[in-house]
C-alpha cells in the first residue's frame, strides 16, 4: 500500500492505495485544514480508521518543498518528511509541491476528465499546468522526447503586471494593502473577492450584497457572475477569468507549452461555460486575453488549453510519484 495526500488551504484530502497498476484506492478522506495544527494529526485520525499496511507515503503540499520539509503557503504549518516518518513509523515520505503532484496526475486522467478550450495543434514539447484555488499553483512539464516529467515553480507570487490603465488603478489599490502585489492577488479564490471590493471601494460598481463569512465571498461572488444576478459579481467574475488567461498565457510563454495548458484547481470547472464565452462584459475573454501576447500571438493560438475535471488530479499524481520513486 502508499499512503498518499493532497495539502491544500482549504481542504486536505488524504488516501490508501494499493502499491499496483491499475490504479486502485482503498480508502480515503477529506479533512477541512484550517480545523488541525498539522498534517499528522490528520494522518493519525485518518489511520485510526483506516490500517494502513505499507511503509511508504507522499504527500503534495501547496508550497515550495526543500530538503524534505516545507512551509505551508496558506497554512502555518511546517512539514518535516523525517519527522512523519519518525511519527508514523514509515520507512520513506515523499514531500512534493501539490501542483507537481497535480501534474503527475495528469497522465492518470482519461480524455472525459478535461473540458477542450482551445484545440490548437498537435505538437510534442513542454506543458504547463496553472491552478487557481485557494492560492495560485503553477508547474512546468518537460518533454524529454518519450513523456512528460513534472517539475515545480513558485510562479504564481511574481510580480503582477497591469495590462491597461484599469489594472494599473488596481495595482496601486493592492500595493497599499500588502505592499507587494503577486498575480495570485488576483488569480485566486480571494482574489475575486480583490476584484470585487476593489469595484465597489473605487465606486465603480454598487455593492447590493453582504458578506459575514469572507471566505465564502468568492463561492458567491462566481455563482451570481456566472448566472448575470449581480452587476459587481458579473464584472469581477469576468475580470477574473481575463485575468487567468493572461497568467495562463505568461506560463506557456515561460516554459514555451507546445505540448499543451493545463487549467486546474477547484474555481475552474465551476465556472467553464463562462470561460468559454468569447465576449465578456468588456474584458478580454480567457482565451483573447491568453494569446494577446504581441508578436507571440500566433504561437500562443496553436497551443491546447484543457481544463482538468478531476479533482483528485493531485492525490492520483502523489500515488504516481511515490510508485515511481519506489520502483514498484
Amino acid at each position: 500500500m502508499i499512503l498518499v495526500g493532497d495539502v491544500g488551504g482549504t481542504k486536505t484530502r488524504l488516501a490508501i492505495f494499493k502499491a499496483e497498476k491499475p490504479l486502485h484506492c482503498l480508502h480515503e478522506k477529506s479533512f477541512s485544514s484550517q480545523n488541525y495544527q498539522g498534517l499528522g494529526l490528520i494522518i493519525k485520525e485518518f489511520l485510526k480508521d483506516h490500517p494502513f499496511e505499507g511503509d511508504v507515503a507522499c504527500f503534495g503540499v501547496a508550497g515550495p518543498v526543500r530538503a524534505n520539509r516545507i512551509q505551508a503557503t496558506n497554512l502555518p504549518w511546517i512539514i518535516d518528511a523525517k519527522e512523519l516518518e519518525k511519527d508514523l513509523s514509515l520507512k520513506k515520505v515523499h514531500l512534493i509541491n501539490d501542483l507537481k503532484a497535480n501534474a503527475w496526475g495528469l497522465r492518470s486522467l482519461e480524455e472525459k476528465e478535461f473540458a477542450l478550450i482551445n484545440e490548437g495543434e498537435k505538437h510534442e514539447g513542454n506543458a504547463a499546468l496553472v491552478s487557481a484555488g485557494t492560492g495560485l499553483g503553477e508547474a512546468g512539464l518537460y518533454w524529454d522526447g518519450k513523456t512528460h516529467l513534472p517539475f515545480a515553480c513558485e510562479g504564481g507570487h511574481t510580480d503582477f503586471g497591469p495590462r491597461n490603465d484599469l489594472e494599473v488603478e488596481l495595482y496601486s489599490y493592492l500595493r497599499n494593502k500588502y505592499g507587494h502585489v503577486s498575480w495570485e492577488r488576483v488569480v485566486s479564490g480571494p482574489g475575486i473577492y480583490e476584484l470585487y471590493e476593489f469595484l465597489i471601494q473605487t465606486g465603480k460598481e454598487k455593492r447590493t450584497i453582504e458578506f459575514p463569512d469572507k471566505g465564502k465571498a468568492p463561492k458567491i461572488i462566481s455563482e451570481k457572475g456566472a448566472d448575470e444576478s449581480d452587476s459587481a459579481c458579473v464584472r469581477a467574475l469576468h475580470w477574473f477569468i481575463s485575468l487567468y488567461g493572461a497568467e495562463a498565457g505568461n506560463a506557456a510563454l515561460k516554459f514555451l507549452s507546445l505540448g499543451g495548458v493545463y487549467i486546474g484547481g477547484g474555481i475552474a470547472p465551476k465556472i467553464i461555460e463562462v470561460i468559454k464565452k468569447d465576449a465578456l462584459q468588456g474584458v478580454n475573454s480567457f482565451k483573447k486575453s491568453f494569446s494577446n501576447k504581441g508578436r507571440m500571438k500566433d504561437l500562443l493560438e496553436q497551443m491546447p488549453i484543457k481544463i482538468v475535471l478531476n479533482e483528485k488530479t493531485a492525490l492520483l499524481g502523489a500515488f504516481e510519484f511515490a510508485f515511481m520513486q519506489e520502483g514498484y
